[in-house]
């Protein structure tokens, strides 16, 4: 049984970092932008997002909640299928399956989503949270979203 990986170089981006920042501000008007994890890169089935989290994104201890963490996680994959589909607003969660690896630091924090399966009507997500600080991965999560007959 060898290694199953999917071929992203086929995959091209329909929206690029622009296009999802302008689609987001427009789909979720009462978010502030500013508060948002920033797109830093939008490519063949990828998509790289970072958070700088603020005081109220804070567990005790001083390290970053586990819901902000999934938040992230699951904004990445809905950036990274919009990214490949195009705007499609009620494209929706229907699974996500986080696992924590270790305190995350009060510091930005880097989530890669990757694209695993893109149907007509499900995409699958693989979503990798780190930080620069070379200590590995913090968390990872696996998402499936549902998307609508077009």
């Amino acid at each position: 049984m060898g290694l199953w990986v999917i071929d992203v170089s086929e995959m091209t981006p329909i929206m690029s970092i622009g296009d999802l920042a302008a689609f987001l501000t427009s789909a979720f008007p009462d978010s502030d932008p500013a508060r948002r994890p920033q797109i830093t890169d939008v490519v063949p089935g990828m998509v790289r997002m970072v958070l700088t989290p603020e005081a109220h994104n804070l567990r005790p201890g001083q390290l970053v909640s586990g819901p902000t963490q999934m938040g992230l996680a699951d904004h990445a994959a809905y950036a990274v299928i919009l990214a490949h589909i195009g705007p499609v607003a009620m494209a929706v969660t229907s699974n996500l399956n986080m696992s924590f690896l270790r305190g995350v630091a009060f510091a930005p924090v880097i989530a890669e989503a990757v694209l695993l399966k893109l149907g007509r009507r499900l995409a699958t997500v693989d979503v990798r949270l780190s930080q620069d600080d070379q200590t590995g991965l913090v968390a990872q999560a696996t998402v499936t979203y549902a998307i609508p007959a077009s």
